[in-house]
């Protein structure tokens, strides 16, 4: 049985505090930032469905138009987050024998409006199929079960 591990919100607010504070400088605007903040927060809330229009709604936002900015157009050094994020976990987290776990996960999909979808070949029909593929990433230690950190390639890429 997996060991249960009780958060101190107080305590999880000052180290997303830091950690956001770490990346704020490597957006052009404070709004691209703000934004980014947002939409960290709603992809880690337990909305049923995250896409712009769900992220941006639980941001108090009431049009997606600006996390589809964030994502497509906004000026901003996502290699230098990805660098800041990578040496915070480190910092936090740091155990010799920890690892770097990547996972590619195909999700089969009906239609064709979300982003990423086509046919494609997932492992998870085990044939080409009507898909969407995603890359995890999770940095996992052995003294706490499983993965800590998960983020979706898509941030980078879309």
């Amino acid at each position: 049985m997996a060991a249960v591990h009780s958060i101190d919100p107080a305590r999880w607010q000052d180290r997303f505090e830091v950690l956001t504070g770490r990346a704020a400088g490597r957006f052009a605007r404070v709004e691209p930032r703000r934004r980014a903040r947002a939409l960290v927060l709603g992809l880690l809330s337990e909305l049923p469905r995250k896409n712009c229009w769900t992220l941006a709604e639980h941001a108090g936002g009431a049009t997606p138009d600006g996390m589809q900015h964030l994502l497509s157009r906004a000026r901003w050094d996502a290699d230098a987050v990805r660098d800041d994020i990578r040496g915070f976990v480190v910092e936090q987290l740091h155990h010799n024998d920890a690892v770097l776990v990547v996972d590619e996960t195909g999700d089969l999909k009906k239609g064709t409006a979300t982003v990423g979808v086509q046919r494609q070949y997932t492992g998870t029909a085990g044939r080409i199929e009507n898909s969407q593929v995603a890359v995890y990433l999770a940095y996992s230690t052995p003294g706490l079960s499983g993965a800590l950190l998960s983020f979706v390639k898509y941030l980078h890429s879309a």
